[in-house]
């Protein structure tokens, strides 16, 4: 029975998928927390999608993978910024539009040029092919996305809060603003490997939103959903070995499961205190 339970760790594999999941879940936590406290939940979901042109056209011209996810997920951002500010559209519209077309864009670009680069690695991830690069360059930009929104944590809380405060406390608005797009889209490339451009949206959106139902101080916040994370990302790539299912929706299924739980356990607190007032 205990050899059983403890199989999956016995493999290298394994162990680099364990290791990269306990990496991906700090920062994605953490960039959870402050994209449901400002909505910007459909902005992470046109990010991770937007980014497939840029890979695809990085592969075709020989540079790395995450250079042209990070750049088409910068391009993607800024043009989003931009057109919602100087257009009557609203910015959920344009972001659906820019989203669509920019995966749209991806899709054709694969399509129409030959290449041995297997699709569905992109689009759900292959957490269980990882090797030592990886794991490099994901913990590189995990460290420095992680560092960047714990520095700064009480200034993104405030403009994520109320941008007019932040304004007038004389904050660097406009910086805070492109600096959580570039967290954002640097987040987003360093999930590609893992769980993929579909999957990547529910590490940034669950922990946070469970993180939400549970607690009232957005400090506690930050480290309920840190926690939800790594729960959730070591718990898929554990029973995805069991199950022989795929690590990544794995993840995003117990994340959905906790998070279903975390709102039941909240309507139950709030009619219980609607009872006795």
């Amino acid at each position: 029975m205990i050899e059983s339970l403890l199989l999956p760790f016995r493999f290298a594999f394994m162990q680099d998928a364990f290791l990269m999941a306990a990496i991906i879940a700090v920062p994605t936590a953490l960039l959870s927390c402050f994209l449901v406290l400002k909505g910007w939940a459909l902005m992470g979901d046109a990010v991770s999608h937007a980014v497939l042109p840029g890979v695809v056209l990085a592969y075709i011209f020989g540079f790395p993978l995450i250079l042209g996810a990070f750049g088409a997920g910068m391009i993607t951002s800024l043009a989003t910024g931009y057109l919602s500010d100087n257009s009557r559209v609203k910015q959920d519209t344009v972001m659906g539009v820019v989203f669509s077309g920019m995966f749209g864009l991806g899709i054709v670009l694969y399509t129409s040029i030959p290449s041995d680069m297997h699709l569905d690695k992109i689009l759900f991830g292959n957490l269980l092919g990882v090797g030592a690069r990886d794991l490099w360059t994901t913990g590189l930009i995990a460290l420095g996305v992680s560092a960047a929104l714990l520095l700064k944590w009480k200034d993104l809380m405030l403009h994520a809060f109320d941008p007019a405060q932040a304004r007038a406390s004389g904050l660097p608005v406009g910086l805070l603003h492109y600096g959580m797009l570039t967290a954002l889209s640097l987040t987003i490339v360093a999930t590609l490997t893992a769980t993929g451009l579909i999957l990547a949206i529910g590490l940034l959106i669950a922990p946070g939103a469970i993180a939400f139902l549970l607690v009232r101080s957005f400090g506690r916040m930050l480290v309920v959903a840190v926690a939800v994370c790594m729960f959730g990302t070591l718990g898929g790539v554990y029973f995805s070995f069991h199950f022989n299912s795929s690590p990544a929706a794995t993840i995003v299924l117990i994340l959905t499961a906790v998070f279903v739980a975390a709102f039941v356990h909240r309507g139950r607190q709030v009619r219980r205190a609607t009872a006795t007032s």
